[in-house]
C-alpha cells in the first residue's frame, strides 16, 4: 500500500491514518484519495476496532482538493469510498476547507483544536463536487445553508456550539482526545456499535443526489480495477474462456 502522501500507525486497538502534505496544507491529491482510501480498506478488514483520520501538522486539516493533481475526492470519503461498520473519529487541527470538509462531516464523531476553522468556498468558486449537501442532515438545516450559501467560516467554538465537532480541545490535543475516545469504544462490543452505526447510516441519515452517484462510481470502480475485469480481456485478448473468481 503507496503511502507517500499519507501516514499510517497504530496505537493499541486505534488505527492512526494521517494526511501528509503539511508543508502543502494537506491538499488531497489524486495520490492521497487512493492512499486514504486503501488504507481504511486495509482497516476495515484488520482487527483494530477504531480509526481516526487525521492530518499532520496544526496548519490544516486540509486546504481540501489539490487543484494541481484533481483528485477522485469519493474516494476518501467515508461510507462512499470505503465502508466499515467500526467507528471513524474525525481529529481536526487547523483550517478544514472545501473536500476536506466532506471528511470530517462524514465521519461518526469528531473533535477539533481550539484553532481550527471550518469553511466551504465552493459557491464564491463557482463549482462543487455536490456531496456537501449532506450536511443539512448532520447540523441544522439553516446553519448548514449559512456555511454552505454565505461561505462564512465557522470557528471551533461555533462548530462545537452547533454540532460539527463533539467537543473543541486545547490546540494540538485533537489527536490525543481522538485516541482516547478510540480506546474507550474499543473496549464496547464492537457488534452493537457496528449495528447502531449502519443502522444510522443505512435507515436514518439521507444520502443526497453527489452521495449516490460517488457510492455507484465506486461500485463501477471496483469492477474496473478488478482482477475479473484483467481477466476477462486477457481471455477476449488470448481467444479462450475467462477464468472468473468474483474478485
Amino acid at each position: 500500500m503507496s503511502t507517500e502522501h499519507i501516514k499510517v500507525w497504530d496505537d493499541g486497538p486505534v488505527r492512526i491514518v494521517a494526511l501528509n502534505r503539511p508543508d502543502k496544507g494537506n491538499a488531497i491529491t489524486k495520490l492521497m484519495a487512493e492512499e486514504v482510501q486503501a488504507a481504511m480498506q486495509d482497516f476495515a478488514a484488520s482487527d483494530q476496532r477504531v480509526a481516526v483520520l487525521t492530518a499532520m501538522g496544526n496548519k490544516a486539516f486540509s486546504f481540501g482538493a489539490d487543484v494541481t493533481e484533481p483528485p477522485e475526492l469519493w474516494r476518501a470519503v467515508p461510507n462512499v469510498g470505503w465502508q466499515t461498520d467500526k467507528p471513524l473519529i474525525a481529529a481536526v487541527e487547523g483550517w478544514c476547507i472545501g473536500g476536506a470538509l466532506v471528511l470530517a462531516m462524514m465521519a461518526d464523531l469528531a473533535v477539533c483544536g481550539a484553532k481550527a476553522k471550518f469553511y466551504y468556498p465552493e459557491a464564491k468558486l463557482g463549482l462543487t463536487g455536490g456531496m456537501i449537501a449532506a450536511l443539512p442532515s448532520r447540523i441544522p438545516h439553516k446553519i448548514a445553508m449559512e456555511l454552505m450559501l454565505l461561505c462564512r467560516t465557522f470557528d471551533a467554538a461555533k462548530s462545537e456550539r452547533v454540532g460539527l465537532v463533539n467537543e473543541v480541545v486545547p490546540e494540538g490535543e485533537a489527536l490525543a482526545k481522538a485516541i482516547e475516545w478510540g480506546k474507550e469504544m474499543a473496549g464496547f462490543a464492537p457488534m452493537v456499535t457496528g449495528t447502531l452505526k449502519r443502522m444510522v447510516l443505512e435507515e436514518i441519515l439521507p444520502r443526497g443526489p453527489s452521495e449516490q452517484w460517488a457510492l455507484h462510481g465506486a461500485r463501477l470502480a471496483s469492477i474496473r480495477e478488478s482482477e475479473d475485469f484483467k481477466e476477462g480481456v486477457a481471455a477476449f485478448r488470448d481467444k479462450r474462456p475467462p477464468a472468473f473468481r468474483g474478485r
